[in-house]
C-alpha cells in the first residue's frame, strides 16, 4: 500500500505532466520554429475590434492569483496525509460546542446526523462537549444531557437587521442564551455535514494548540451513497481547492485572503462573540465570507486543521445553480461593503470579479478559433497555465475524494473522466449563476435540500 508521502510525489508528477502536455498542445510552449501566423491585428479587426480582443483575453488573468495558490498549495504541502495523531489527551482538551445550524425544515436528517456525531465524539474520547442545535423550527430531538436544541424567537431582531443564518448565530452569542466561557470552542456544521474520526482528531489538535482563533478544514463530497453524480463530479473541484489555496493561506499565512467555507469552521468563543455576526444585511447573505474578512481586518489569525468531514453535493441541478448564485451574491456584497478595507479583500475581490467576468472570459474559447489575435510568449504560457491547473482540480479532486479500493480501477478511472466531462457543464452553470446572480434580488437565501427521500416499498 502506497504511503501519504509516495501518493504526493505521483499526484506532483501528475500535475506538472498536465501543465506541460496543456501548453504544448495550446501553444502556450512553442516546439521546433515553427509559430503562428504573424499579422497586424489592428489592420485586420480595427481599432474597437482589437481593444476588445485584447481585453477579453487579458480577462483570463484574473484567476491568475487563485491558481497560483492552489498550485503552491498543492505540492508544496502533503495532500494526502497519514491518519491524524493526537497530540494530547482529549479529556485535557478545552469544552467543545458542536453547533449545527438549520431552519428545522428536515428534522428527520437533523435528527439522525446528531446521533452520528455523537457516535463519533464519543469513539474518540471526547468528555468536555456538547451538541448544540440551533434551529428556526423545533426538530424534536431526543432530550440528552450532552445535546441543547435552540430555537431562535420570530420576534428576535438583531441591532444591525441581520437575517437568515447570521440571525441565528447571532442569537446564540446573546447574553442569556449563550452557556459557554470565552475560552470554549464551537465547531460549526451545517445541517448535513458529518464528522469523521479524522477530523475530531484533527479539532482536538487545533483547540489543544490553542496558538490561533479560527480554523477549518477539508470537506469531501463523494462519501457514502452519491445521490447526483453531475453534481458530486462537480464539486470535486471545491476538494482541490480545499486541499489548494484554503491550505497555503492558512498555513503560511494565517489569513483568510480567499476568505473560507460557512461549515467545518472551529472558532473560539471569545474572538467569536467579539467579531460577531451582527453584520446587517450585506453580512447576512454569505455571513462566513462577511465574518472572515472582519476577524481578519480586526487580526484575527486563522489556521488549517487537519481531517476531513463529509457532506452532499445538491441533488438537484435547479440547487446546484441556487447555491452557486447566492455564493456570488453573497460574496459580492462582502466586496463592495464600505466595513471592509480594500487591502483586506484584495485578492477576495480578484477572485469575485474572475467570477462575476466569467461570460466574458469563458468567450475567449471561441474567439481564439474565430478571431485570433497575436499575443506575446509569456501571456501564451500563463493562460495555458491557468487552464491546465484547473483541469488538473477536477483530476485531483476526484483522485481524493473517491477511493480507488472502494471502486476498483475502471470506475475509478470513469470517475476522473467523468469529472473531466463535468467541466463544460460546471462552466454553464456557473456563467448562468453569473447572470442570474447579477440581475436577481440580492438580500435572499436559498437553502439547498439534503435529505434523502426513502423508497416508498409496497
Amino acid at each position: 500500500m502506497l504511503t501519504g508521502r509516495t501518493k504526493h510525489v505521483l499526484h506532483c508528477i501528475l500535475l506538472f505532466t498536465v501543465i506541460a502536455v496543456f501548453e504544448v498542445c495550446t501553444g502556450g510552449v512553442r516546439l521546433g520554429s515553427s509559430g503562428p501566423e504573424e499579422f497586424d491585428p489592428w489592420d485586420r479587426y480595427g481599432y474597437v475590434g482589437t481593444f476588445v480582443l485584447y481585453l477579453l483575453r487579458l480577462l483570463t488573468f484574473l484567476p491568475l492569483p487563485q491558481v497560483i495558490f492552489n498550485f503552491a498549495g498543492l505540492t508544496l504541502y502533503n495532500a494526502f496525509p497519514d491518519k491524524v495523531v493526537l497530540k494530547g489527551s482529549p479529556l485535557l482538551a478545552p469544552f467543545l460546542c458542536i453547533r449545527i445550524v438549520t431552519r428545522g425544515d428536515y428534522p428527520k436528517l437533523v435528527r439522525a446526523n446528531v446521533t452520528r456525531n455523537m457516535t463519533r465524539c464519543t469513539e474518540a474520547g471526547l468528555e468536555n462537549f456538547i451538541i448544540e442545535v440551533v434551529t428556526d423550527k423545533a426538530v424534536g430531538l431526543t432530550p440528552h444531557r450532552r445535546v441543547r436544541e435552540v430555537v431562535v424567537p420570530p420576534s428576535y431582531r438583531p441591532k444591525s437587521g441581520a437575517l437568515f443564518k447570521a440571525r441565528a448565530l447571532q442569537y446564540c452569542l446573546e447574553d442569556g442564551v449563550n452557556i459557554l466561557a470565552d475560552t470554549d470552542w464551537i465547531v460549526h456544521l451545517d445541517e448535513e455535514t458529518l464528522l469523521t474520526e479524522n477530523s475530531v482528531r484533527g479539532i482536538l489538535n487545533f483547540v489543544l494548540d490553542g496558538k490561533h482563533h479560527f480554523g477549518q478544514g477539508l470537506i469531501t463530497y463523494a462519501n457514502e451513497d452519491v445521490v447526483n453524480w453531475v453534481t458530486t463530479l462537480a464539486d470535486s473541484f471545491r476538494v482541490a481547492d480545499d486541499m489548494g489555496k484554503l491550505r497555503l493561506q492558512f498555513f503560511m499565512f494565517h489569513k483568510p485572503l480567499f476568505s473560507w467555507k460557512g461549515s467545518y469552521v472551529v472558532t473560539q468563543v471569545g474572538a467569536e462573540r467579539q467579531v460577531s455576526f451582527d453584520n446587517g444585511l450585506d453580512g447576512s447573505v454569505a455571513e462566513d465570507c462577511f465574518f472572515a474578512m472582519k476577524a481578519y481586518k480586526e487580526g484575527y489569525t486563522f489556521n488549517f486543521v487537519e481531517g476531513e468531514m463529509w457532506e452532499k453535493s445538491p441533488f438537484s441541478l435547479g440547487d446546484f445553480v441556487q447555491q452557486r448564485k447566492r455564493w456570488l451574491q453573497g460574496i459580492l456584497l462582502v466586496v463592495h461593503s464600505k466595513d471592509i478595507p480594500l487591502r483586506h479583500k484584495l485578492l477576495l475581490a480578484i477572485s469575485c470579479y474572475s467570477w462575476v467576468t466569467m461570460p466574458f472570459s469563458t468567450s475567449n474559447v471561441i474567439l481564439a478559433a474565430l478571431c485570433p489575435i497575436p499575443c506575446p510568449p509569456l501571456m501564451d504560457f500563463v493562460c495555458a497555465f491557468i487552464g491546465a491547473v484547473n483541469i488538473y482540480m477536477y483530476i485531483f479532486g476526484v483522485v481524493k475524494s473517491f477511493s480507488l479500493y472502494r471502486f476498483g480501477m475502471l470506475r475509478f478511472l470513469l470517475c476522473i473522466c467523468g469529472a473531466l466531462c463535468t467541466i463544460p457543464f460546471n462552466i454553464l452553470i456557473e456563467n448562468v449563476a453569473v447572470v442570474w446572480g447579477l440581475f436577481g434580488h440580492k438580500h435572499r437565501f436559498y437553502v439547498v435540500n439534503k435529505e434523502i427521500k426513502p423508497p416508498i416499498t409496497v
